[in-house]
């Protein structure tokens, strides 16, 4: 074998949790993501152990999605959505039987969410444990994530920067019983210092996009098909241009084929009210159902002339990529090989909820780029503390400030739609500081709101929100969560500053915004 692949996963969804409503509009990100892919993910990793196919995988799993797969409420809300999935499934079998075209998709989705609800079921509901499961039989590699996905390169105060990094690893050490080897950097948001941050947290490794370290002075002799080492003594490892090109492409990338299901025409808009009403929202808002009845066709294609979807002509499509995928990277080792002194490095990262939520083929397009690497041997599959391992020298350098997104330089997260955020984010970052410095001695009442303060904060420091602002998606909704934790970070001040924290309201918001149990405001000390 000429070289490793390094398979990366980022999976994170920011912390949506209304127990105040009986059904809010985007808790259905979570039930979505887990559908569709968290769960049939967890399918194909078990099928690979269950045929003894050797494979690695490296999967984030941030602080914000482990609280929600692992909170009581919410996993009751994703059972019944699993449950009106199975429902508006016998429903489909009766409205198509008898069509040609659309019956055996109806039967298709039928079984599918049938057999994800025994899945469910079987694992009690806990997603991580059953991914923490698949890390203790050795090849997964779970990494974790900055606390809320808080961007590194726009905070402010030191503490702040810290405190995201710490709360990670807490987090993770409390959700899987060890402590984290490597951290996804939310948008692979790089600064001058963070790898101290990360060298302190007891951190081996992270990442960055491909100018992070092709940037790097010194210029790395490997480029980016090696790792670096920061003088803190982390490592930093590069995203593969041409690997990620094949998939994330609009143009090039795997999903737009023709054959591969159609994301946007559902039947949650296709049906009439009256039919599809009980499994949209109450008020008659049209949201994605999941029964997708169509392909893609063609990417210039209008919706109403979609061409029926074939999952089976689908399947054979992903095994075919899959195979181009795995020759590619086989190519592209040997001609690595060549140029690089010693054994090349190719990681591949991308947002997991692609895989599944936005291409629905992507699982299995894992599922064969597995098979077939194992097959096939041109390549190692591995994780990067495999590739430390292996080569423990490499070059040092101090990677270049960077993010990954459009521009590559935190052009998405400081816009001119978003960057308003920022001044009450920094100057809740400074308060917080100070009113843990000016309450080292707190009583009961007051340690719990300064817990809460912290929460808040790190809630505010979402990247999420400026994002979804950018990208004109649920726009009111982000606008409306900043406002929250940012009217109850103020209020929590105010109250302990004047010594009159209203225990029944705090009891409220703890309630509410309850991740992080055990979190400690010392943090910010």
């Amino acid at each position: 074998m000429s070289g490793d692949v390094c398979l990366v996963l980022h999976a994170h969804l920011p912390f949506v949790r209304h127990p105040e409503h009986k059904y809010h509009l985007e808790e259905n990100w979570l039930f979505e993501a887990t559908v569709a892919t968290y769960l049939p993910m967890l399918e194909v990793l078990r099928g690979l152990l269950r045929d003894q196919v050797p494979h690695r995988l490296t999967m984030s799993m941030s602080p914000p999605l482990c609280s929600m797969l692992r909170d009581d409420l919410l996993k009751t809300r994703t059972a019944a959505y699993l449950d009106r999935l199975v429902v508006l499934g016998e429903r489909e079998l009766e409205r198509t039987a008898g069509d040609p075209a659309f019956a055996p998709l109806a039967h298709f989705y039928h079984d599918r969410f049938r057999r994800l609800r025994g899945l469910y079921d079987s694992i009690g509901g806990d997603v991580v444990r059953a991914y923490s499961e698949l890390q203790e039989q050795g090849s997964l590699e779970i990494i974790t994530v900055g606390g809320t996905h808080g961007f590194q390169p726009v905070l402010r105060e030191a503490t702040s920067r810290r405190a995201q990094l710490e709360v990670a690893c807490d987090s993770y050490a409390r959700c899987f019983g060890r402590p984290p080897r490597g951290i996804w950097l939310p948008e692979c948001g790089y600064a001058e210092g963070v790898d101290q941050l990360v060298a302190d947290a007891g951190l081996r490794y992270f990442f960055v996009d491909a100018h992070g370290v092709g940037f790097a002075r010194p210029r790395p002799p490997l480029g980016l098909h090696a790792p670096i080492y920061t003088h803190s003594g982390a490592a930093a490892f590069a995203r593969d241009t041409e690997s990620g090109k094949q998939v994330w492409s609009s143009k090039e990338g795997y999903p737009g084929d023709a054959a591969y299901r159609d994301f946007y025409r559902d039947l949650g808009f296709d049906l009439p009210l009256d039919v599809i009403g009980p499994f949209v929202h109450p008020d008659g808002i049209r949201v994605h159902t999941g029964y997708k009845y169509f392909r893609v066709t063609g990417g210039d294609v209008d919706l109403a002339h979609k061409q029926p979807y074939d999952p089976g002509l689908a399947a054979q499509r992903a095994d075919e990529h899959a195979a181009h995928f795995v020759a590619a990277r086989g190519d592209q080792m040997d001609t690595l090989s060549h140029q690089l002194p010693r054994r090349p490095v190719v990681v591949s990262p991308y947002d997991a909820e692609l895989y599944g939520h936005w291409w629905f083929e992507g699982p299995t397009f894992l599922d064969r780029v597995m098979r077939r690497a194992a097959e096939q041997q041109r390549f190692r599959l591995a994780t990067c503390p495999e590739v430390l391992d292996h080569d423990p020298v490499q070059a040092v350098a101090d990677p270049c400030p960077s993010s990954w997104g459009d521009g590559g330089f935190a052009g998405v997260w400081i816009d001119g739609s978003n960057d308003w955020i920022y001044r009450h984010v920094h100057r809740a970052e400074t308060r917080m500081h100070d009113l843990v410095r000016k309450h080292p001695h707190p009583t009961d009442l007051e340690r719990r709101a300064l817990n809460q303060a912290g929460r808040e904060l790190l809630l505010l420091q979402s990247s999420d929100w400026a994002f979804i602002m950018k990208t004109a998606t649920a726009v009111r909704y982000a606008c409306d969560r900043v406002k929250a934790h940012l009217s109850r970070f103020r209020r929590l001040d105010r109250e302990l500053v004047a010594g009159q924290v209203d225990a029944e309201w705090l009891a409220d918001l703890e309630s509410r915004d309850n991740l992080f149990p055990e979190l400690d405001h010392r943090l910010w000390s």
